[in-house]
């Protein structure tokens, strides 16, 4: 009972604080809709960046995957930081400055209607298919094993589990459908920072409760336990036998990795989106930068969390590693403390639902309704059809969500194999439309394409002994030659130019370059430091 209380009170304060803040809020063109009304300040960018992108897919995938292979899954995140810098010094200022409401809108201007309505397409069944359905699951599985809801029903785990995703997508889509972006990304802030105390909370209690109240002692204990799990560097292969079943190897950082990183913080609409929602070049390079030093601070909530469980419970949990980081939650923090844990968790999927949500509707709305159905569609008459794309992607997403259970390596291994089907290409064609002036619109899609088609053969069909991470490098290097190819049969007939439309203030935050510098080195600093404890 407390702990259903402590939920219910702060998820309650966070609804009723954000509709009171923006109680005078009016929602009546696609800007106001899709992009907050272009007022996003650096801090909630920020707060709603961090939340977007860690949802319960990390807290439950990430931490299982370090619970049971170690600290190299780090990467994923303190990279991030980088790609962070690449996208508040070099692509938002050129999004801005275009006054870009979509990234497939970009595409249109570069190449042509057919290549942004292609990148359309791909962006929502990927939305569809692969995140909104893990983070419906995770976040079902951790209400499951917070909250025992199966027990408490008298169902089985299968029907509490459909029962709990139904519950959390109806209720998710509620924010994306009727609040737009201004009301996610305010929400986003609040449970946002509320993720990052809580989440550091889980680990500094376990510490404490090993090192007999001094959290320093507990951590060097859960060292000394197994310190070859706090080393960020795997020596997996990469290539060859075993490859294919590796987790991280360290050389993937320098092919396919980075390309993923690049695409998902600079172009990925679902998070790009909130820096195109800023209200200034200023505030948004401040959101990026300061989510760099977020990103550089998650690994104490997704992966510290899951090296304490292997002090815990040893090699338990082995065989179903993604039940590590509720059954810790459950095992270290007071009952009044879950129940607030557990309405940030919440909050957390409900952020990266909406938000994945919100962006689909923006790309379907603008990029397909009003340019194939009606083409002289009212501002009011987009903003509606936004909110009627939400509600059905959302029915849909539920729908597939329990299907995923039981990935045999692990619920974000799962997702990142499956996003390389679709993030790498469009990462090729947008990386063309800015640095390669000689791609055409019909070398763009035959890139576009051949790195489907390669990904899915060499990773799913012909399962070559190669590192998923590895083929995504391969695939972006042959997408390049392929389109170059094929643009010598359709040569580009007008050379593109940058156009500012004068959309916000473009003067760029004086502490972006100083910031950028300090984060790419500090990514640098982590990698040497824990690169060569407990070989």
């Amino acid at each position: 009972m407390i702990t259903l209380l402590g939920f219910l009170a702060f998820t309650l304060f966070v609804l009723l604080y954000t509709s009171w803040k923006l109680r005078k809020d009016k929602i009546e063109t696609p800007d106001d809709y899709f992009l907050g009304g272009r007022s996003l300040s650096g801090v909630v960018i920020a707060g709603s960046l961090l939340l977007t992108n860690i949802s319960t897919e990390h807290l439950i995938g990430m931490n299982g995957s370090a619970y049971k292979n170690g600290s190299m899954i780090i990467a994923w995140e303190v990279t991030s930081a980088v790609a962070l810098v690449i996208a508040a010094m070099y692509f938002v200022p050129r999004y801005l400055k275009m006054g870009l409401t979509t990234i497939p809108e970009f595409l249109e201007k570069r190449f042509d209607g057919l290549t942004r309505t292609l990148i359309a397409a791909l962006l929502i069944i990927s939305f569809v298919c692969t995140l909104l359905p893990i983070v419906l699951y995770t976040g079902a599985l951790n209400i499951e094993s917070l909250f025992d809801v199966s027990h408490r029903l008298d169902i089985s785990e299968v029907q509490a589990l459909w029962l709990t995703v139904i519950v959390i997508g109806l209720l998710g889509s509620i924010y994306a459908v009727f609040g737009g972006l201004r009301m996610i990304a305010h929400t986003d802030t609040l449970n946002g920072y509320g993720l990052l105390l809580f989440g550091i909370a889980v680990p500094l209690i376990a510490l404490a409760d090993i090192g007999a109240g001094n959290p320093i002692a507990g951590l060097m204990e859960v060292f000394n336990n197994s310190p070859e799990k706090f080393n960020v560097i795997s020596l997996e292969p990469s290539i060859g036998p075993g490859s294919r079943d590796a987790i991280l190897p360290f050389n993937v950082l320098f092919t396919g990795l980075i390309i993923n990183q690049v695409y998902f913080w600079t172009m990925h609409q679902s998070i790009i989106q909130r820096a195109l929602g800023a209200s200034s070049l200023k505030e948004a390079q401040k959101g990026l930068l300061y989510t760099g030093i977020l990103k550089i601070l998650v690994p104490l909530i997704v992966v510290l969390p899951g090296l304490i469980g292997f002090y815990y419970f040893n090699t338990g949990y082995y065989e179903n590693q993604d039940l590590v980081y509720p059954m810790l939650v459950k095992k270290v923090l007071p009952l009044w403390m879950t129940g607030f844990f557990a309405a940030v968790l919440i909050g957390a999927v409900f952020s990266t639902f909406n938000s994945v949500l919100n962006s689909a509707a923006t790309i379907f709305s603008l990029g397909i309704y009003n340019r194939y159905i009606n083409t002289k569609a009212s501002s009011k008459r987009l903003v509606n059809v936004g909110k009627a794309a939400s509600a059905i992607l959302a029915i849909v997403s539920i729908f597939v969500a329990p299907f995923v259970a039981n990935a045999p390596d692990g619920l974000y291994q799962l997702l990142q194999q499956l996003n390389g089907i679709f993030f790498i290409p469009m990462a090729t064609v947008i990386i063309a439309g800015f640095f390669f002036p000689k791609v055409s619109a019909f070398g763009a899609r035959c890139g576009l394409f051949f790195g489907l088609a390669f990904y899915v053969i060499m990773n799913f069909v012909i399962k070559v002994d190669m590192h998923f991470v590895h083929i995504w490098g391969i695939e972006f290097v042959l997408n390049i030659i392929v389109m170059h190819l094929a643009s010598m049969l359709h040569p580009v007939k007008e050379r593109f130019t940058i156009q500012d439309v004068g959309a916000v203030n473009m003067q760029s935050w004086r502490f972006a370059k100083p910031l950028s510098i300090f984060l790419v080195v500090v990514t640098i600093m982590i990698y040497l430091t824990l690169g060569f404890v407990g070989r």
